[in-house]
Order: C-alpha cells, then structure tokens, then sequence
C-alpha cells in the first residue's frame, strides 16, 4: 500500500527524526514548513533514505489561507494518508509577560493553526477509510506551570482537539495518537533552565512509530514521563501554587 505522510513543522529536530524514520519505510513525504532551503534538503535527505516521493510544502500556521492548496497537494496522492504535526512555538514566560500579545502566535502555532488544517484533511481521511494522525502536544499540557502556562494551556488545547478528533476519524477506520514529550534536545529547549532527563528526536521519533504500529492513544515519551507527570498533577493546589517548577 503507498503510504503518505504530510508532516507539519517539518525541519524541528523531532520531525526531522521521525521523516527519516518512515523514510526507510518506503513512505512518501511531503515536508511543509516555512524554511524552504531547510526543507529541500531535507527532501534530497529523505529520498536517498528511500522515501517513495519526498517534496518541500510551504506551510505557516498562520496563514490558513495556504492549507486548501496543501490538502488538494496531499488528495493527489493515491493509497493512505497521515499526518504528523509537530508544529509549535514557546516564547519564554517572561517574554509573554512582558508583551501579551505574544499569546496570539503561540496558541496559534501550538493549537489553533495545526487544529484548523487537520480539521481540513479529516473528511479527505475519512473518505480514504483509513490513516494515522500524530499530534505532538506536550507534558507542559497536564497541568499549567509558572514557568511556561501560556504554552502548557496552548498544548492542552490540542491535546483535547486531538481526543475529539480521535473519537472521530475512530469511526471510518483512522487514528489519532497523541504525543507528550518531556524534555527533547532541540531548538525549542537549548539553554532552557532546570532541564533534566533530556532525550534525542531519534528515540521520540521511534516511540512515535511504535505507537502508530500499536494503535497507541496517548503516549509520555521517554516513557518515565507518564509518572512524572502523575506525581505533579496530583499534588494539592495549595501546595503546587507556592511550588517554582
């Protein structure tokens, strides 16, 4: 079966990783991002790793006037069709602070933006019978932090969007795996304080082939997450409040 990938955020280093990954699956990719140079070569990467097709696709969350020419590029592509979205934006807090309209760009880069093409693409998956939508969402999510409360609430958003979705696409044979990293090793994180148990985009891109191959719901990757993330959701609110994490 020819197997098609769209993967939004294309050039970040945990899609990279996973690009390459269902590269050597023999998948076709289409790798929309912005950084049309970054992409190409991307691209060239791809298809000397075996992808079926692998093209550049301009895409900025925050122009949607762009996604309709995407999804005709993505029905053109015979056989399943997927998704991978791994598109977000995390100024610092304080950055935030200090100028709150900062907010608009990150829910729409981190949410809204990613939510509005997928819901574009669902009746084209729909329609097909089948395909796997990955959303990468993130621990920050579970529960909001002084240190990053615009970018957890923007995350839990899409975190709940793709629960829907999932119920959804469920019904006509497709798939919806949500993601919550931890700490990865990229752009987004560098120079970050208090960063501990830091993992590569090679073993997030593996978790996440693993769960599209087990038809994984949610998955916390590292796994640890998971129980990190149970300790801090629990812990009482007076207590949390008064808590510098």
């Amino acid at each position: 079966m020819n197997r098609t990938w769209i993967i939004l955020g294309a050039t970040s280093s945990m899609a990279r990783a996973f690009a390459r990954a269902v590269s050597q699956e023999g998948a076709g990719v289409l790798l929309a991002g912005r950084d049309s140079e970054d992409l190409a070569a991307l691209a060239a990467d791809c298809r000397l790793r075996g992808a079926r097709i692998a093209e550049a696709v301009a895409f900025d969350a925050r122009r949607p006037d762009g996604f309709a020419a995407i999804i005709q590029r993505m029905e053109a592509e015979e056989g399943e069709l997927n998704a991978a979205v791994f598109v977000g934006s995390m100024p610092e807090q304080a950055a935030i602070d200090a100028d709150p309209s900062l907010i608009d760009g990150t829910v729409t880069d981190s949410f809204t933006g990613p939510a509005r093409f997928l819901q574009m693409l669902a009746p084209l998956m729909e329609a097909r019978g089948g395909g796997t939508v990955v959303g990468v969402a993130s621990v920050a999510g579970d529960r909001g932090r002084l240190g990053n409360y615009v970018y957890g609430a923007a995350k839990a958003g899409f975190a709940t969007y793709l629960s829907g979705l999932r119920n959804r696409l469920t019904r006509a044979g497709g798939h919806v795996v949500t993601v919550k990293p931890g700490f990865v090793d990229t752009a987004m994180t560098w120079g970050l304080p208090g960063m501990f148990l830091v993992a590569t985009p090679e073993k997030v891109a593996e978790d996440i082939q693993k769960a599209v191959r087990k038809k994984r719901n949610v998955i916390y990757t590292p796994f640890f997450w998971r129980y990190i993330m149970l300790i801090i959701i629990h812990i009482p609110e007076l207590i949390f409040k008064k808590m510098k994490i």
